[in-house]
């Protein structure tokens, strides 16, 4: 923690099972085809433990969220739903829990691997007991 480990320009290379996982997160179809093979540019500003974290997209859109490891802050998805997270840093990896998946972030053989899971959610129903 504390380095600039992160900081740099990574330019998109190539993607795994992304219609799966955007599909079974409810990215709308027009996000969806935009997302795909998209050249994104993530561009990240570490200053200790307070990232800028910016994608920027062809066409001249860009997302941009501001955090510090430990704190809660706001922030944006690929959809564009606003939400607050506590960013956190383990064994080297940034992970972000978004509203409906993980996103985790690291730096191997100089480039920025990020890798967003879709979090699977247990519903408990739970019958009142009646008061004797």
């Amino acid at each position: 923690q504390g380095n600039m480990a992160f900081a740099g320009k990574y330019e998109f290379e190539g993607d795994e099972n992304y219609d799966d996982f955007v599909k079974k997160i409810g990215l709308p179809s027009d996000k969806i085809e935009m997302g795909r093979n998209c050249k994104i540019v993530t561009e990240v500003v570490q200053n200790g433990n307070d990232f800028t974290w910016t994608q920027h997209f062809p066409g001249g859109h860009s997302t941009t969220n501001t955090f510090t490891i430990g704190k809660e802050a706001d922030m944006e998805t690929m959809g564009g739903k606003k939400f607050k997270a506590t960013v956190k840093m383990e064994d080297g990896k940034i992970i972000a829990d978004f509203p409906n998946y993980r996103h985790t972030s690291e730096i191997c053989g100089g480039k920025l691997v990020e890798v967003s899971s879709q979090i699977p959610r247990s519903v408990y129903l739970k019958k009142k007991k009646n008061q004797a």
